[in-house]
């Protein structure tokens, strides 16, 4: 950790900007970033010791950038606010935001079906619905999906199980839906650099944790024949002690493609790593694969990613970035030789 730096950050309300008005009275920010559908969420803490401050109305949009005066300001997106308290003595103000990129026509249920066409072009096209941009992973734009049924189901929950499916993130920043490969080197805020390397130094809290809780060597899904009348399996990973998958799939492909996805998600989840920056780095977001420096070769020797960012700024000038991390993970291959069993 090297030289000093010092806090900055703007807070801006439906085009007003509140940052000197509240910079005096503030006592925390906090700017939590996460990966997937759940909605990045900011909390600001100002003391009201007078009664001058008023209540912001639940609804309204706040502009959010941190950074250093060092490095300048990066922008965090757009929240609304869905919160508000007041409470003392002394009297404090506590605002909670949450991204509002998820409207609430994304949220609706909906039915509908697509036959024949391919991930990017559901994903996208549902982005337009919405007026939103896409960026689709181009591993995974070309995935043809033959039948796809949207049954009495919001776009947003439609979107994360075709993620979950395909193990992919999917997120929105900045009016951009983002569908990309879980740990595919591309961060959720296309500014930030793909890949970090952190020294002992540069933190001042960390905490590894290795478990065997779920020792699975593989993950085995089922799917339906329904021309021979049997249930029959996949296996991804090797079959010594796999994970069994409760839900039956109505093709083998698609049961493949679960299992895929199911035993990446077992494998990065084999040891996980918290860490916090002492100085904060507005830079940092979710996806970012991490190398770390001067700790245990178990730590040092295996690459992170990035899940989750939590960013603090306090009123006595500190600022700090706290890192959640799972290691990357491996490939997952597929059995050639299904089991079967009768339907």
């Amino acid at each position: 950790m090297s030289g000093h730096a010092t806090p900055a950050w703007r807070v801006v309300m439906d085009g007003q900007d509140l940052t000197q008005r509240i910079s005096p009275r503030l006592l925390s920010l906090t700017l939590t970033e996460c990966r997937g559908q759940d909605a990045d969420q900011l909390d600001l803490v100002i003391h009201d010791h007078d009664g001058a401050m008023a209540l912001p109305r639940r609804g309204v949009e706040l502009t959010v950038a941190l950074g250093t005066r060092q490095r300048g300001l990066v922008h965090k997106g757009v929240f609304r606010v869905d919160e508000v308290e007041h409470s003392g003595a002394p009297d404090v103000i506590s605002i909670r935001a949450r991204s509002a990129d998820f409207t609430q026509a994304m949220r609706l249920r909906r039915s509908r079906s697509w036959h024949g066409q391919t991930l990017g072009a559901i994903v996208s096209g549902i982005a337009g619905e919405h007026q939103l941009q896409a960026k689709i992973d181009p591993d995974l734009a070309p995935i043809l999906i033959k039948h796809l049924d949207q049954a009495d189901e919001s776009d947003v929950h439609l979107l994360s199980q075709l993620a979950r499916r395909h193990d992919a993130t999917m997120a929105i920043k900045d009016q951009t839906l983002l569908f990309l490969k879980i740990g595919g080197g591309k961060p959720l805020d296309m500014r930030s650099p793909a890949a970090l390397t952190l020294q002992r130094s540069d933190g001042d809290q960390h905490r590894y944790v290795a478990a065997d809780r779920e020792s699975y060597s593989g993950v085995r899904a089922y799917w339906t024949d329904k021309a021979g009348a049997k249930r029959k399996s996949v296996l991804a990973g090797d079959g010594e002690s796999p994970k069994r998958m409760r839900e039956t799939f109505d093709t083998e492909k698609v049961a493949m493609e679960h299992a895929q996805a199911e035993w990446k998600r077992l494998q990065r989840g084999e040891a996980t790593l918290s860490y916090t920056l002492a100085i904060g780095r507005a830079d940092v977001t979710p996806e970012q694969h991490v190398t770390m420096r001067g700790f245990k070769p178990e730590i040092d020797e295996t690459t992170w990613l990035l899940t989750k960012v939590t960013h603090t700024i306090t009123g006595d000038a500190g600022f700090s970035t706290a890192l959640e991390m799972e290691t990357l993970g491996g490939t997952a291959e597929g059995d050639d030789s299904p089991g079967t069993e009768p339907a």
